[in-house]
């Protein structure tokens, strides 16, 4: 699905296939805070590599999205509980410069945990991407 995302009003909808595209498009604009803002303040994420929250998150977000990784992400299923706790399964594939200065592309699978927020709107409460294949490019 192709879906046009302006990165400066980036917006959660109810379809899990267009929260993937938002998803996406912050991700691979290569600025931290944009994806970041995605994201509750006290949100947990091991994108990194270790559980990270609050400014600590936003700090190794934005230093990883500075060495220009590219992600694609293919959503697996979505389910919405009570109407305002969503979870997503996405497949995904990054392709990044590896600590070795090498590139690298890394397999995996990724488990979303969305809340709707009092204005309707979704933001990321935990974000858990696990790593099941390292290929050297």
């Amino acid at each position: 699905m192709t879906a046009q995302v302006d990165l400066d009003n980036l917006e959660l909808t109810d379809d899990p296939e267009v929260q993937n595209a938002v998803f996406l498009a912050a991700f691979n604009s290569g600025k931290g805070a944009i994806f970041d803002s995605l994201y509750r303040d006290d949100a947990i994420s091991n994108l990194t590599g270790a559980p990270r929250t609050g400014a600590d998150r936003t700090a190794a977000i934005t230093e990883l999205l500075a060495r220009n990784p590219k992600l694609d992400s293919t959503v697996k299923y979505a389910y919405v509980a009570g109407g305002h706790t969503s979870l997503i399964v996405v497949d995904f594939r990054l392709e990044i410069t590896g600590d070795d200065g090498k590139p690298v592309r890394i397999n995996g699978i990724c488990t979303d945990v969305l809340v709707r927020k009092p204005d309707g709107k979704w933001i990321m409460a935990v974000d858990r991407p696990i790593a099941l294949e390292t290929i050297p490019l």
